[in-house]
């Protein structure tokens, strides 16, 4: 006997449960031919291990300490504006990103303050990043020499007290001050002011820097048997400050000068002496707490060379935040969020080789 068509079972069409499978089908195809890595183009720093983690949850970075204070996000705001009009809309939008994300924070320079407080305002973020993030003021070495000269060293604690920084970067940029028309000129070697500074003020918390052609191996070797809280490689590799200062600068000076702005260290070659240097000093090595910048394109860069550095470390960047710090503050947080999240998925599946 036949069944009747009654009597037939009639199954539901299964439901798709992509609705977008269709179209990113079609996606892959058409840009299978554009999206070929070649062997050239690998990144050949990591090991990429795709089955020994899950996918990251928001929020997987482990809290740290650094500079005394506890950090959720291994990035650092580099020193990048002082005195200019967007000033005020830069370093807010930044404090607000270093309080949402756990970030430190190094101002530009504060010049300006150590007579005047007719800036202030744009300086002014404490109450935006909160007491439990690192804030350091930040002045150049030369101004820290004439304050020596004047002994009116007392307007660095001044300065401090008026944004409540943490302590104060202090900027070592030779080349910067040569090539700039207006540049001023050292009287002593950047090292002697430093430690002069340290033996009049040993409360001071000192974190040095260059300014984008980062510093040599016994540039290095000195201030690691500093007392410092940190040094800052601001590495060749991002922005350069001398470079810029020859693009202000006549024709006559360009080509004359232009191949000091190219001479520096990059990050990786920092990384390399600092770990150097740390196996050579032992306990002679005081500061054991570096900021590594210069050149940091992305978080992947960060991810390794914090990695392969052997002291506590984040990475920093001025470039990249300040593209996105001019506006609003949206378009900042979404870059920020996008390094937070690159962050955690690069530790979850990738190995330093």
């Amino acid at each position: 006997m036949f069944a009747t068509m009654d009597h037939l079972e009639i199954k539901p069409k299964p439901q798709d449960d992509d609705p977008t499978a269709a179209a990113r089908k079609r996606d892959h195809i058409e840009m299978a031919f554009r999206s070929q890595v070649q062997h050239g183009e690998v990144d050949g720093r990591f090991y990429y291990e795709p089955l020994l983690s899950a996918h990251p949850q928001p929020g997987s970075l482990l809290p740290f300490s650094f500079l005394g204070k506890t950090l959720r996000t291994p990035l650092w705001v580099s020193s990048m504006t002082g005195g200019t009009d967007w000033a005020h809309t830069i370093n807010h939008n930044l404090a607000r990103a270093c309080a949402e994300f756990g970030m430190g924070m190094g101002l530009g320079s504060c010049r300006s303050l150590l007579f005047s407080d007719d800036t202030l305002e744009d300086f002014a973020v404490r109450h935006l990043i909160g007491d439990d993030l690192p804030l350091y003021a930040n002045l150049g070495i030369a101004q820290l020499e004439q304050l020596i000269d004047n002994q009116e060293l007392w307007r660095v604690t001044a300065l401090l007290d008026k944004l409540q920084a943490d302590g104060l970067i202090i900027h070592v940029n030779p080349l910067q001050e040569w090539l700039q028309p207006e540049g001023d000129r050292f009287q002593r070697p950047p090292l002697d002011t430093i430690t002069t500074i340290l033996e009049q003020m040993p409360e001071l918390k000192i974190i040095v820097k260059e300014v984008g052609q980062g510093m040599g191996y016994e540039s290095l070797r000195a201030l690691y048997q500093l007392p410092l809280q940190a040094v800052d490689f601001a590495a060749s590799g991002g922005t350069n400050f001398a470079k810029l200062e020859l693009l202000r600068s006549d024709k006559s000076n360009q080509e004359i000068y232009q191949q000091l702005a190219q001479v520096g260290h990059t990050a990786v070659e920092m990384v390399d002496f600092t770990n150097q240097l740390k196996e050579e000093l032992g306990d002679k090595m005081l500061c054991k707490q570096v900021i590594i910048s210069g050149g940091i394109s992305s978080f992947l860069d960060g991810y390794y060379l914090t990695s392969k550095l052997h002291l506590p470390s984040v990475y920093g960047q001025a470039s990249g935040f300040l593209k996105h710090a001019r506006g609003g503050y949206e378009e900042l947080r979404d870059y920020v969020a996008a390094q937070v999240r690159g962050l955690e998925v690069a530790k979850a599946f990738l190995k330093i080789k």
